[in-house]
């Protein structure tokens, strides 16, 4: 596929790096000649210099034979246009832009083919607000993605020494849990390595477990992976920014929440907004505001500033004096890494959760959700079989007999609304929403394949 990426920021540069890892000619195109220059070193890929809403300049990053074009620049006005140009003088068939501002969102009928011919529009504080919203939902969990339209969820979750699983074999799960419940765990990280489960693997401590299950039986499972937190209800947000007033709108109806903004003019702004959540303005990591405002009652801190140092110590310390679980908005994916331990329980990295959304709609097949995990390392994808059994390399097989690459594993299936786990003799239908977990980002190709229908398999 022939992609050109207009932008080198943070999303630009993840998406390039993602997707030259498969079969496709990626041009980057950037006003920053260093960022292109570190690009180009690191990666085998085109870059161009210059504006990304100039003709000229898309003409020389090859437009006129691209599949796809992805605009991820700074500014929402240059990715509208940018893709403006490519519908009007260059016919692309896919335009994808990162739109930001609430105004511009606030109007959907902008977005139309006659006015900005966008196929697929991306706000980043809008996906982010709704990733923090599931952990919120979900206390013991690092990551928490829907498939199917809600109806199956991929939970990752940390396994400490009291969980139930811990020590034992993953086959004595299902015995665990009550009749009539589910899951499969879908993969493993230990010490940041991927381990495909088999029915004798060992849960240790520490391990993150990724599992799948139907949504309605999540808490369930979490159980024997981990001991469960109480419920949240009381919630505070440092950032009064986009992402913290979508939040507390978001949450002010079900949960006491507080926000914490610097800036005075932007707190009586976003007062004003809201209903019910109490906006402080001072500083988030002013240790006697934490103090006097409980934080040792606190169910969830969410740091979300624009600044990432800020949110790290913030978070540490909200952590230190007591608040129960610490959520940390982090833009450098260098230091998601670093932060993530018993003082800080999640970390949130802004460009992960894009890059997820982007892919969803990059992927051959009918590939219908894509979510980046592990800093973009591995992936887990829910794709829907299509054909008969002469058409489909999937369909009408039994999972077992699918020729699967070593690093990939089916976590279950969506049969209507039917939620299956996979186990080795289950066969897939035409129509199945199938959930897969990729842990080498290298076969993506391949599944792909599999799930592709094309006259030469006939």
């Amino acid at each position: 596929m022939q992609i050109i990426i207009l932008g080198a920021g943070q999303v630009g540069s993840g998406m390039a790096r993602s997707l030259s890892r498969e079969e496709n000619d990626i041009t980057v195109v950037d006003t920053d000649i260093e960022r292109l220059r570190t690009l180009q070193e690191k990666l085998d890929i085109r870059t161009v210099l210059g504006h990304a809403a100039h003709p000229q300049t898309l003409i020389r990053a090859g437009i006129e034979d691209a599949d796809l074009l992805i605009a991820l620049t700074n500014s929402d006005e240059t990715n509208m246009v940018a893709c403006q140009v490519a519908y009007s003088l260059f016919n692309t068939p896919t335009k994808v832009a990162r739109v930001r501002a609430a105004d511009y969102l606030a109007h959907p009928e902008l977005f139309k083919r006659e006015h900005a011919p966008i196929d697929v529009l991306i706000s980043p504080e809008g996906l982010v607000t709704e990733h923090i919203l599931r952990l919120i939902d979900y206390p013991g969990a690092l990551q928490v993605l829907d498939f199917a339209d809600g109806r199956a969820q991929l939970v990752a979750t940390r396994a400490f020494p009291d969980g139930p699983l811990v020590g034992r074999e993953l086959r004595s799960l299902k015995d665990k849990l009550p009749e009539g419940v589910d899951a499969r765990v879908a993969a493993i990280f230990r010490n940041d390595v991927a381990i495909m489960p088999e029915g004798d693997t060992v849960i240790e401590v520490d391990d993150i477990v990724y599992f799948l299950a139907a949504t309605r039986d999540i808490p369930l499972v979490m159980r024997e992976l981990r001991r469960m937190g109480r419920p949240a209800t009381r919630i505070m947000l440092a950032g009064g920014g986009n992402i913290g007033a979508n939040l507390a709108r978001r949450l002010e109806r079900k949960h006491h929440v507080k926000v914490i903004e610097r800036d005075p003019h932007r707190a009586e702004i976003i007062a004003e907004e809201l209903d019910t959540t109490i906006v402080l303005v001072g500083d988030a990591a002013d240790e006697d505001l934490l103090h006097e405002e409980g934080i040792d009652e606190i169910d969830v801190y969410c740091a979300l500033t624009n600044d990432d140092e800020a949110n790290i110590l913030s978070s540490m310390l909200a952590k230190r004096l007591g608040a129960d679980k610490v959520i940390t908005l982090i833009n450098r994916p260098a230091y998601v890494d670093l932060v993530e331990s018993d003082r800080i329980d999640v970390a949130v990295s802004p460009q992960q959760v894009t890059i997820g959304a982007l892919l969803t709609h990059i992927r051959k097949g009918d590939m219908v959700r894509v979510h980046s995990l592990r800093r973009g390392a591995t992936e887990a994808i829910e794709a829907v079989a299509h054909g008969t059994p002469g058409q489909s390399r999937v369909v009408g097989k039994r999972i077992e007999e699918i020729d699967l690459p070593a690093s990939v594993s089916i976590g279950g299936i969506i049969r209507g609304e039917e939620v299956i786990i996979a186990h080795h003799d289950v066969m897939i239908q035409n129509d199945d929403h199938v959930v897969l977990f990729v842990a080498d980002q290298r076969d993506i190709p391949r599944v792909e394949r599999l799930f592709s229908v094309d006259a030469v398999f006939l």
